[in-house]
């Protein structure tokens, strides 16, 4: 079965969200943005959602981790939640 890992950073703006993947994208660690800006309680362990297999997610969020691009920023990602920049860490098919 397939598993990933994953970081996010959850926000309740499409604009912040894109002002946060900028600032990534301009070299700020991704880990910090989490710490100050996710309001998931993820962002204290710099936003890792640790091992997860499909469906253990909203389905917007499972899309993304299950066919993205490891290693780079996506999003935003809207969801029930807010809108989420997510980092896939790693991906086993």
């Amino acid at each position: 079965m397939a598993k990933a890992s994953a970081r996010h950073i959850l926000v309740p703006s499409e604009e912040t969200c894109n002002n946060l993947k900028t600032e990534i994208e301009a070299g700020t660690d991704f880990a910090e943005v989490a710490k100050q800006h996710s309001q998931c309680p993820s962002g204290s362990q710099g936003g890792a959602l640790g091992e997860f297999s499909p469906g253990q997610m909203v389905k917007e969020f499972d899309e993304v981790v299950f066919s993205g691009d490891i290693g780079k920023v996506l999003g935003p990602v809207k969801t029930q939640f807010g809108y989420h920049l997510i980092e896939i860490t790693s991906r086993t098919e």
